[in-house]
């Protein structure tokens, strides 16, 4: 079997929704050991025994549900990273996204899984192992939340009058600030990076630019649910030059994300504001 064999469809979405909790409790046994091994990165990131305890647990997993497909992690090697452009489908893993917040103390990190297929992300695993929660999403089929109630379909909601933007009330960059401005009257949702994508998705917020650096294992699981929920993200750049494209995977030579807004309605009155 190679790789474009592969049908992904809810029995597998379920399998990785179970193996995205299997990495949440490797993480949550490393903090509850209290070594944490934190050491930088050459780009000066953090990674702790924490991150390759997950990695480990979704390359391994991963290698036993769909051993024909590669698997490009955020703790891959480099090889990989330069092979990966060769490749048609592969998952794309962030073992624990959100470093920092974790070293921190925060609840506010997540266990990331995607299905690359070109250059698109059709389907997508975001888990918080500390808020107990999953998100999920399967091209043509839908979103869903997982956690103590139970799972639920989740869809994003019509625009309100107030926009909800999720971005940081305390380190805004400059664009994303001079876009809220415009945007006024708006409400600011702050969480975790990836849960921005899942709190869109699930109605709770409307509206995320991101006018930093990110890096395609960052946002590739987010995107795959919020679309499914009936949701875009936006190249930034491509709304400028009136050429409107989405959020593509594996198509640069970099692995470094452009620009982007992530948005509930695609045609909302925020994209009206942006591009008058």
């Amino acid at each position: 079997m190679n790789q474009s064999d592969v049908t992904p469809d809810l029995e597998l979405l379920t399998a990785i929704e179970t193996l995205c909790r299997e990495a949440g409790q490797a993480i949550l046994a490393v903090a509850q050991g209290g070594d944490l091994e934190t050491r930088a990165k050459a780009d000066d990131s953090p990674v702790t025994a924490a991150d390759l305890a997950a990695h480990r647990v979704l390359v391994e997993g991963l290698a036993r549900l769909t051993p024909q497909i590669p698997v490009l992690s955020e703790e891959s090697d480099k090889a990989d990273i330069v092979a990966r452009r060769d490749w048609q489908t592969f998952w794309l893993v962030d073992p624990l996204d959100g470093t920092r917040e974790f070293v921190n103390g925060s609840g506010e990190y997540t266990v990331n899984v995607a299905l690359i297929q070109g250059t698109r992300s059709v389907l997508g695993v975001v888990d918080a192992p500390v808020l107990r929660a999953t998100w999920s999403g399967l091209d043509g089929v839908g979103a869903f939340r997982e956690d103590a109630n139970g799972r639920t379909a989740i869809r994003v909601s019509p625009e309100p009058e107030v926009l909800r933007v999720v971005a940081s009330k305390s380190h805004l960059d400059a664009q994303t600030a001079a876009l809220i401005e415009r945007l006024t009257p708006v409400e600011t949702v702050s969480c975790g990076s990836s849960l921005k994508f899942c709190r869109i998705a699930e109605g709770d917020a409307d509206l995320y630019p991101r006018y930093a650096p990110t890096c395609e294992w960052d946002t590739a699981a987010a995107q795959a649910v919020l679309e499914a929920a009936g949701g875009c993200v936006f190249d930034a750049q491509s709304l400028t030059d009136g050429q409107p494209d989405v959020l593509r995977y594996n198509a640069r030579d970099t692995l470094r994300n452009p620009f982007f807004i992530a948005c509930g309605q695609s045609d909302g009155r925020w994209r009206q504001v942006l591009e008058c």
